[in-house]
C-alpha cells in the first residue's frame, strides 16, 4: 500500500502546488486543479475526484494550509484515517 500512497501523495502535490498560498478554504484549491473539482487523482486501484476528496475530507481539514506539503499530509492521513489507502 505503501506505493499506492506515493503515488498518491506526488498526483496530489504536483496538483495542489500550483495553487495560490495561504488557501484559506476548499474553494482556494480549485483555480489550480487542472480539471476543477472533476479533477481525477489515480493510484493503483485507488481513484478520488476533488470533489470526492473534498466531501470525503472536509470535517478533517485545518485552514488556512501554507504550503502543499501540510495539506498533502492531512488529505493522505484522512484517507488513512478513512480505510481508503
Amino acid at each position: 500500500m505503501a506505493d499506492v500512497e506515493s503515488e498518491l501523495r506526488k498526483e496530489l502535490l504536483d496538483a495542489f502546488s500550483n495553487a495560490d498560498y495561504p488557501v484559506k478554504n476548499q474553494m482556494g484549491l480549485v483555480p489550480a486543479l487542472p480539471d476543477g473539482p472533476s479533477t481525477k487523482f489515480e493510484a493503483g486501484d485507488k481513484s478520488f475526484t476533488a470533489m470526492e476528496l473534498a466531501t470525503k475530507l472536509s470535517s478533517r481539514a485545518d485552514f488556512p494550509y501554507d504550503d502543499a506539503e501540510s495539506l498533502v499530509d492531512d488529505v493522505i492521513e484522512g484517507l488513512k484515517d478513512e480505510g481508503d489507502l
